[in-house]
């Protein structure tokens, strides 16, 4: 039988990738790294599940356990709201 879930409502941090940002980005998650690829900034994040890309507009989240991971903008907008403190 199919059961219905709800996400746990929890506070993440993320930043957006804009690519005039890359220090920041760096600086925000330890586990990405970046490179010129034909003059285009690549940016790789080293995931739970291995090596994941990044395109520039994603947001690079730092997740529960700590652990970090591109999202689409589109999706990261349909998931999550700002907290405004």
């Amino acid at each position: 039988m199919m059961h219905k879930y709800i996400k746990k409502p929890i506070v993440i941090n993320a930043v957006q990738w804009n690519d005039n940002n890359l220090t920041e980005i760096l600086t925000f998650c330890p586990d990405c790294f970046s490179y010129q690829k034909d003059n285009v900034p690549v940016l790789m994040i080293n995931t739970l599940e291995g090596p994941m890309k990044a395109s520039i507009g994603d947001y690079i989240i730092k997740g529960v356990k700590d652990e970090f991971y591109a999202c689409k903008p589109d999706v990261f907008l349909m998931t999550y709201d700002e907290v405004i403190n």
